[in-house]
């Protein structure tokens, strides 16, 4: 006789805590997909901004991760990740109302835009490292795999509807409609979480000089052969994804010579590869094995993305989303499954410090990226400088190679750290 319990059919989505915080993630991913379109189109709009001025502000949500990222993930450590997260939703409602505010009153100017890009982006990286570091308190080791994949999958939704949100906003209410429901969504993000009933243990470090903390952190990401080779990939793939992903729009539109709507939706349906790569995670972590189903997901279905170059006006654009779905998924895919086994993986008095260290580097990337993309498109050519960023995205899975090596599996223990070599207690399976 069977006496295992049964799982139940929705598995973390039954347990009430982990469902309060699907639901805040969800509406709060959904918010900030719509003001990735919004925010822009009240610059120009609104205010009829320049392009640069429009570009200022995508780089503003971005700048944080440099100027703060790595004392952030000292905080987050000496603190608590609720109250973390907490103040960071607050923080962003009263930057994103202070738009509408500001344009009811007639004051409204692209500084202020800025200024509010700057506050959200600060806030995001107190945010997103919080949120990393505690998830692992919410839920249990085995599951933490379908918890990244329910919160994954939503946000690669939320990225899908989004920007069709934005635009059935801005036609209905306008640009700044938008932004109202961002505001709305941190809102819903914050009650979700005051709601969660489980109590979180702070494990306080000893308090030591900022720099030493800051310094233990990248010296563990340095010094573990697993995160040091996960995040120089991330840095890679990441300047070549953004270079492409900056260059996408223009590519469409003046060499394939597509409507704007068309464009949309294109960029939309790729969205697709994202839900795709989300769902399948888990099962083919548990087919391949965990490091194989990575090393898999990533390296291995990055070729496809050498499709886009190729496509053209007519069957080839059957080409261009082949490519982009595929690659979207694959790297969602690997995310979710590297993302739990990192959770389970690193001492949770070391989780920000190792969350902003690896970020710091991946994000660092984004910039240098698109500078590098556009001037290789003023040089060669904008199809050009796609062959080139694709053909380096290809490249850089030959760092998922060397790291992963012959594993099946990635380590399933704790590691332990005592700021000198690190060691995994748990099992390491290797194959042929």
């Amino acid at each position: 006789m069977n006496l295992r319990p049964r799982r139940p059919r929705l598995g973390l989505l039954a347990q009430r805590d982990f469902r309060l915080l699907w639901i805040g993630e969800s509406a709060s991913s959904l918010g900030s997909s719509v003001t990735s379109v919004a925010l822009p189109l009240v610059a120009v709009t609104v205010l009829d901004a320049s392009p640069l001025a429009v570009s200022l502000l995508a780089a503003a949500a971005w700048l944080p991760w440099l100027l703060i990222g790595l004392p952030a993930g000292v905080w987050v450590d000496r603190l608590s990740r609720r109250r973390v997260m907490l103040a960071a939703d607050w923080a962003s409602l009263a930057a994103f109302l202070s738009i509408p505010a500001a344009a009811l009153l007639g004051v409204l100017t692209v500084g202020h835009l800025i200024a509010v890009a700057l506050a959200a982006g600060t806030a995001k990286v107190f945010f997103a490292t919080a949120y990393r570091a505690y998830l692992p308190t919410l839920v249990d080791a085995p599951d933490l795999l379908e918890a990244n994949a329910k919160l994954q999958g939503s946000e690669q939704v939320a990225n899908l509807a989004g920007p069709g949100v934005a635009g059935l906003l801005a036609q209905a209410f306008s640009a700044i409609g938008g932004l109202l429901v961002d505001a709305a969504s941190f809102a819903v993000s914050a009650i979700c979480l005051m709601r969660i009933r489980r109590a979180e243990t702070v494990t306080r470090p000893p308090r030591r000089r900022l720099r030493n903390d800051i310094r233990e952190g990248l010296r563990l990401v340095a010094r573990d052969r697993l995160l040091r080779g996960n995040t120089l990939y991330g840095c890679a793939a990441n300047l070549a994804l953004t270079g492409y992903q900056s260059l996408i729009v223009v590519f469409l539109v003046t060499d394939l010579g597509l409507a704007p709507a068309q464009t949309g939706v294109l960029m939309a349906a790729t969205g697709v590869g994202g839900i795709a790569g989300a769902a399948l995670a888990r099962p083919l972590a548990a087919r391949l094995g965990s490091a194989r189903a990575v090393l898999a997901a990533k390296a291995g279905l990055a070729p496809f993305g050498l499709l886009i170059p190729l496509a053209d006006r007519e069957l080839g654009m059957a080409l261009f989303l082949t490519g982009s779905i595929v690659i979207v998924g694959g790297i969602v895919a690997g995310n979710v499954i590297f993302s739990g086994f990192v959770q389970s993986y690193v001492p949770g008095e070391l989780m920000g410090r190792v969350t902003t260290s690896v970020q710091v580097v991946n994000y660092g990337a984004i910039p240098l990226g698109a500078l590098l993309a556009g001037a290789l498109a003023e040089l060669a050519g904008v199809r050009a400088a796609l062959w080139a960023m694709l053909a380096v995205f290809v490249a850089s899975g030959v760092i998922l190679l060397l790291t992963l090596g012959r594993r099946r599996d990635l380590p399933t223990g704790r590691l332990t750290w005592a700021g000198g070599a690190p060691t995994c207690a748990g099992s390491v399976t290797t194959g042929a």
